[in-house]
């Protein structure tokens, strides 16, 4: 029997990702009572019994993890910001690529993408690879979020009684453009530079919609809206998790309705002088805790899809 341990799994996406797995007859769990969860001995023993580690803790303590780990033969999937551009750590979205997929297979360690920057680098990462986006382009992106994606002390400033009447329209946050996800997305995608980007945090509990504006005259070979859009229907055909919308958008409003779901789907929408790019998805399925089952799953030899729900 296969033996993961959650370390960090009283937060939100420790506790969705413990939820996926507790009824698998596949996989054991191995759990600390909530006193031994902060008790360094016991995690250390835990991290090192298990097959597989997934790590849902904030910076400083999956860093200290991953040191506490002696045990070679531990594989582990870190939902943090602290490994993603870091070497020696497979990035573990398995649509960008056929190497992407085969590092997270082969990999002992594996970095979970964060919630805004899978959106972006669902969209860019395709065009430039494909040549069509100039990796020196200055981009802009906007990305809609429910509040849970800012983790138990945004969740319970939202669901707090008598809480401040600000909370109740859009907020845009990360204004220094100084934003944790930033140098995942220039330096996954290979740009010159990192997008201006305005994430916005509303009052609903899940769900994102994260958006890429284009000129077309930023884009090379093609022509067209329809170019656009066949040549991400075309990188992406196959893939399980991340499907490309129809063509033609049919001018109805686009929320962030992906909540439930732990798949991705692009729409693209404008015409053949300027465009957007928007990826819908569940902040805390694709965007957090469904993506780190399916690293889980790719690398322990599952079905990529085991324990997750698609649309």
């Amino acid at each position: 029997m296969t033996k993961v341990f959650i370390d960090g799994s009283a937060g939100t996406a420790g506790l969705r990702i413990h939820s996926r797995l507790e009824n698998r007859a596949d996989l054991e769990l191995i759990t600390l009572s909530g006193e031994a969860r902060k008790d360094p001995a016991a995690r250390r023993a835990a991290l090192n019994s298990c097959d597989l580690a997934v790590l849902c803790l904030p910076d400083a303590a999956s860093r200290e993890s991953v040191a506490m780990i002696e045990n070679p033969a531990v594989r582990v999937v870190d939902t943090s910001t602290a490994h993603r551009v870091a070497p020696g750590w497979a990035y573990g979205f398995a649509e960008l690529s056929k190497l992407h997929r085969a590092q997270i297979c082969e990999s002992m360690r594996v970095s979970n993408p964060g919630c805004h920057a899978t959106g972006f680098i669902s969209i860019v990462y395709p065009l430039v690879g494909m040549g069509i986006l100039p990796a020196d382009t200055p981009l802009s992106c906007f990305s809609l979020t429910g509040y849970s994606g800012g983790g138990k002390k945004m969740i319970a400033q939202y669901e707090a009684e008598g809480r401040e009447d600000l909370l109740s329209s859009p907020a845009i946050y990360g204004i220094t453009q100084s934003h944790k996800h930033l140098p995942e997305m220039q330096v996954r995608c290979g740009l010159s530079c990192p997008p201006v980007f305005s994430p916005i945090v509303d009052d609903y509990y899940k769900g994102m919609a994260t958006t890429v504006p284009l000129h077309l005259s930023q884009l090379r070979g093609v022509s067209s809206l329809h170019d656009v859009w066949k040549a991400l229907s075309d990188y992406y055909a196959g893939q399980k998790l991340v499907r490309v919308a129809p063509e033609g958008a049919d001018g109805k409003l686009y929320g962030a309705g992906k909540a439930g779901d732990d798949d991705l789907t692009l729409t693209v929408a404008g015409n053949d002088s300027q465009l957007t790019v928007t990826a819908l998805f569940d902040n805390l399925g694709k965007g957090a805790s469904g993506a780190a089952v399916q690293n889980m799953n790719l690398m322990l030899g599952f079905e990529e899809t085991e324990g997750l729900s698609l649309s």
